[in-house]
């Protein structure tokens, strides 16, 4: 975000100040004061200092503090304070409104204020006659879309103030970087739907789908971007041949032979190591990968740098614990080398190698393709319990966080210790507790006998658990009692911690109904290769369950290798894992799409549930107020 800060605020101060008006002329008086006002000492202030001096001032000498406040606002990122020097600006008659209304709407949208400055923005439009204005209010509305991830909407904008920039021989500084940058999250579908349109929106989808078709093939591509040239002369887009595209020349995949694994070989982890370990050479009989070096990842970078130049590995997987993962930050070797980490780091300064990938089973997958479930269902009001620890309360955060840029309604929390207060956190929860209070209440009042049940509250809509196999198998009785009979029946889901293929040998019936989130390779019928997965069992009949999700991820891990550069260039693509749908939005995070089961008749069924994208809760506002106003 602080590159897109940076594009628009350069872009509003090359193109909205341009277009500015000047203030009347000031009276003789009015001109002493001004220029008292803008004296050096005044020069020094800050945007919240010239915007409080502008306060203690009237007439022209105000007017100019408040421009000088609303640029140094613009200057500094000062959101807040561009949007109060904006506003007192509109009560004068001398300024240029529309211009005016612009910085406001730059300023909402910096501070996340998304349906508001949409609001505003399309309070424009039917105000807009510079072409200066009606560019850059184009520009902002495609701002805000694309701050949202939702790049198909921006673009439709940013073409409209491209075409208006062309036209009337405008500068829309960032413009094409920002059009370059939707570009790039689209799929090849939504490419084709682009293609279409002015000469201008031609030329800049033909440019990403040349992009998309010849990336890796350095002397189609090169051929490819001679005919877009020759095609469309003075296009914008030729700015970013150099910088953007000509750079990805040499994206032709990984072709490695030796590779080296680090994974603990030792201590508390070492089970784990060797379930990677069995991944690993499990997938060598189809991989190019001729020599493999197994490292031990806790000792020192020091000793890892030196056995990593012994084995002079092209490529380098893991380490497994994030620990190890951050101290080989230092690793000279790394610097110069591609790797995939079976981890992530938590900071986004540190994943800056282009040629360094992070595969964690991060568990805020599931949470996150569990809350675009509710949010396509029509969910309102889920219900999310969890264990009261520190990795129970980050899921759940994560889940709130990502619920609330769709939702107003908040979710029903409830954390429970232990398994002695599992039954009177749902009671509570379901307010079951309170049925029971009124029912007493009842009895004693009329000192007779009466026939009663409880009644649980109807607003929940869905439930969500993310405790492990043994918790969720206690809940679900729980859960099963204190709905009452009056109600529908409230849909149950769950994480893959709720699934345990051995607890599930003796164990199913309690489950049924539960649907819950898996990688492939821990489902029935899940994954094509199914002669992988009878050698597995007759090798390793007794692995647990986090060991066999360990040889999956080392499967995947190896196959990625000459995958990843296009998984982490061109949006929509995927590889088929034993760990997911795997693909890489940002900052080369693979990020996995796994499998829904359900627990049916004793059996576990795959199942398809509705997984459309959500739309943001500023968007659903701005239709709702539409529709009033019709």
């Amino acid at each position: 975000m602080r590159l897109k800060n940076i594009s628009l605020v350069i872009a509003v101060l090359s193109g909205l100040s341009a277009c500015g008006t000047t203030p009347k002329t000031a009276s003789t008086q009015d001109k002493q004061t001004l220029a008292t006002a803008t004296t050096a000492p005044a020069e020094q202030l800050d945007a919240q200092g010239l915007f409080e001096k502008a306060n203690r001032k009237q007439g022209a000498s105000k007017i100019q503090l408040l421009y000088l406040a609303r640029q140094a606002a613009i200057d500094e990122q000062n959101w807040p304070i561009l949007e109060q020097a904006c506003s007192e600006l509109e009560s004068k008659a001398s300024v240029d409104h529309v211009q005016n209304k612009l910085y406001t709407a730059l300023a909402r949208q910096q501070q996340q204020k998304y349906s508001s400055a949409l609001a505003l923005l399309q309070t424009l439009e039917s105000k807009l006659k510079l072409p200066d204005h009606q560019a850059w209010h184009q520009y902002l509305m495609g701002s805000v879309y694309a701050a949202q991830q939702l790049p198909k909407k921006a673009l439709v904008h940013y073409f409209n103030s491209a075409d208006l920039a062309n036209k009337h021989q405008l500068v829309i500084a960032g413009l094409n970087q920002d059009i370059w940058q939707a570009l790039q999250q689209l799929s090849s579908y939504a490419l084709e739907r682009f293609d279409r349109g002015t000469v201008i929106q031609q030329g800049w989808v033909k440019l990403a789908k040349y992009h998309q078709i010849y990336l890796g093939s350095t002397v189609q591509l090169h051929q490819a971007l001679n005919n877009w040239q020759r095609r469309y002369t003075s296009h914008p887009g030729s700015e970013i041949i150099p910088t953007e595209v000509k750079t990805t020349l040499d994206l032709a995949p990984y072709d490695v032979t030796r590779i080296a694994v680090l994974l603990p070989t030792s201590g508390s982890s070492e089970r784990l190591g060797r379930a990677l370990k069995n991944g690993f050479l499990a997938a060598m009989d189809s991989n190019r990968v001729e020599e493999i070096f197994f490292i031990d990842e806790t000792l020192d970078v020091a000793q890892i740098d030196r056995e990593l130049g012994q084995s002079q590995a092209e490529f380098v997987i893991g380490p497994l614990l994030k620990s190890n993962v951050e101290k080989l930050t230092e690793s000279t070797y790394l610097a110069t080398t591609p790797a995939l980490f079976l981890n992530t780091l938590d900071t986004p300064a540190a994943l800056g190698n282009p040629n360094h990938y992070y595969f964690a089973l991060d568990p805020e997958h599931e949470v996150e393709q569990a809350m675009v479930h509710f949010l396509a269902k029509g969910y309102q009001k889920p219900m999310l319990l969890a264990p009261d620890t520190a990795s129970g309360k980050r899921l759940i955060s994560h889940f709130e966080a990502q619920w609330q840029r769709y939702s107003e309604t908040r979710p029903e929390v409830g954390f429970y210790s232990d398994s002695e207060n599992m039954a009177e956190v749902v009671g509570q929860l379901l307010e079951v507790d309170s049925s029971k209070q009124r029912i007493n209440t009842i009895k004693r009042m009329f000192r007779i006998e009466l026939e009663s049940e409880t009644r649980s509250r109807r607003d929940i809509d869905a439930i969500y658990i993310l405790g492990d196999a043994i918790e969720t198998r206690l809940l679900k009785p729980y859960l099963d009692v204190n709905v009452s009979t009056f109600a529908d029946r409230i849909p149950l889901y769950a994480s893959s911690r709720s699934y345990s293929k051995q607890i599930d040998k003796t164990d199913k019936g309690d489950l049924e109904g539960l649907f819950f989130t898996e990688v492939p390779w821990m489902l029935p019928g899940a994954v094509k290769s199914q002669s992988l997965r009878e050698q597995h069992s007759q090798l390793w009949p007794e692995q647990s369950d986090i060991e066999q999700r360990l040889f999956a991820m080392a499967y995947d891990a190896l196959n990625l290798i000459p995958e990843i550069k296009q998984l982490s260039k061109i949006p929509g693509k995927e590889f088929d894992g034993l760990t997911g749908a795997l693909t890489i939005k940002e900052a080369n995070r693979i990020n996995r799409q796994l499998s829904w089961a359900q627990y049916h008749k004793n059996q576990i069924r795959l199942v398809s549930l509705d997984q459309r994208p959500p739309t943001p809760l500023f968007m659903k506002q701005l239709y709702e107020d539409y529709q009033a106003q019709q």
